[in-house]
């Protein structure tokens, strides 16, 4: 089946779209039209508990403010105990009535008052709430109309990234092209260069450097950030004059030794990093380490760096560069190789299979000995760029509910102990450095 068109893939790109939209605007609409609307009104707060007979009753609800009349042998005593033996008991009766009534109106009316408030504060959190629902539903609303113009503007910022990036890469091959052409008019009409055995292929030529350049950009990190991790690297240089920095890249080093009032000059295969360095000033040359070495009198390089570069060298390359460094170097001068650290299980799988110039991968204790088999001394190995303790495994934290239980403690001791063997093992440092003097 024939593979469509770029104008049918873009009308059928163009028809989702439509219709994606489409889709969108009917829930958009269908969720407005169900936004609540506030109750056209809530009934008013109950009125007042009326106490206002409270008072009067607590004060006139004895009829017996006295008790019972005294009761003698007189005529009168005996008429009024006559009486009282009439009318006394449903008079007591009627007073102990009152009491309780009272009683009762007396324990309810702090009841009734309660009541009264929390029926008025309910109606008005109802209200509020009500509002609340109102005012939320439709700034709701609002937010998902934004959210196509939100998305719109991240497709546009993304898309204008790449659209700078792919620019900048046609223009960088652009220059490249051009400066192949001037070259080729100079150089002998055969245009045969030597070969050299420092690196593959890959990124070699004129036009293909400039990718190179990019993806150091992009990967690598910026020279900023290049610079201030290679800036201590000066104190080993500090008395040194004539500093050899092999590839040398952006010259993020070379600037940091111009900054520490250092003389020290570059060389790369790369030719837009040669470019680069010479923008700025920088003394650079484009050329392999030994082919470079091999033009040096012996003895006349005050020090030599190369970082993330051995990496680059296959075997025999990087023994005859290290044979070739022992005799052009001063005595006494400082050697220094940065690289990868294969041995941290992250670094090799995030930095060194990322990029396709890479040879070997070099463990430190096998540089650290072809170092010293090249004859030089004082060689030792200093681990850089620590993983981040984010990137680590974490251990089991410390709980007294584990410590308490012998069986749960005996295991979270075992994960931790196995947390700080694969840490040590995948998650150590991402490069390391041989140093060592000629």
């Amino acid at each position: 089946m024939p593979s469509p068109s770029l104008e049918d893939l873009l009308a059928r790109l163009e028809r989702e779209r439509v219709e994606a939209d489409r889709l969108y605007n009917d829930a958009l609409t269908a969720v407005d039209r169900a936004i609540p609307r506030e109750p056209a009104a809530l009934p008013s707060a109950p009125q007042p508990h009326d106490d206002r007979q409270v008072a009067a009753i607590n004060q006139s609800w004895d009829i017996l403010p006295h008790g019972a009349p005294a009761i003698d042998r007189s005529v009168r005593g005996r008429l009024r105990g006559f009486i009282w033996r009439l009318l006394g008991p449903p008079l007591e009766t009627q007073k102990r009535f009152n009491a309780a009534l009272v009683d009762h109106i007396n324990r309810n009316v702090r009841a009734h008052e309660d009541a009264q408030r929390a029926t008025a504060a309910l109606i008005d959190a109802a209200r509020d709430q009500f509002q609340a629902l109102v005012r939320f539903e439709s700034l709701l609303v609002q937010y998902l109309q934004t959210i196509t113009l939100y998305v719109d503007t991240k497709d546009r910022a993304a898309g204008g990234n790449e659209l700078r990036e792919r620019i900048g890469l046609i223009e960088q091959r652009i220059a490249a092209i051009k400066r192949a052409l001037e070259i080729r008019t100079e150089r002998d009409p055969s245009g045969e260069r030597s070969a050299t055995a420092s690196r593959s292929d890959v990124f070699r030529g004129d036009l293909d450097s400039v990718t190179y350049v990019g993806f150091e950009d992009k990967f690598r990190g910026s020279q900023d950030d290049i610079r201030s991790r290679v800036g201590d690297y000066a104190a080993i240089f500090a008395s040194a004059s004539d500093v050899l920095d092999v590839g040398c890249g952006r010259g993020e080093l070379l600037d940091v030794l111009r900054s520490s009032g250092i003389r020290a000059r570059g060389i790369d295969v790369n030719r837009g990093m040669v470019d680069i360095c010479r923008e700025r000033g920088l003394d650079a040359e484009q050329a392999d380490a030994v082919s470079y070495l091999d033009r040096q009198n012996d003895g006349s390089i005050g020090g030599l760096i190369a970082i993330q570069v051995v990496e680059h060298f296959e075997p025999a390359y990087l023994l005859t560069f290290l044979e070739r460094a022992h005799h052009k170097l001063r005595p006494g001068a400082a050697l220094v190789l940065e690289t990868i650290n294969p041995a941290c299980w992250m670094a090799f799988f995030e930095t060194y299979i990322r990029d396709l110039t890479h040879q070997r991968p070099l463990h430190p204790d096998t540089l650290r000995y072809l170092v010293q088999a090249s004859g030089f001394t004082s060689v030792d190995v200093q681990y850089r760029a620590p993983v981040t303790e984010g990137d680590r495994l974490d251990h089991i934290a410390a709980d007294p509910a584990i410590a308490a239980n012998a069986g749960l403690a005996q295991i979270a001791a075992a994960v931790n102990a196995h947390a700080d063997k694969l840490n040590a093992r995948l998650f150590s440092s991402m490069d390391y450095a041989v140093i060592a003097r000629r």
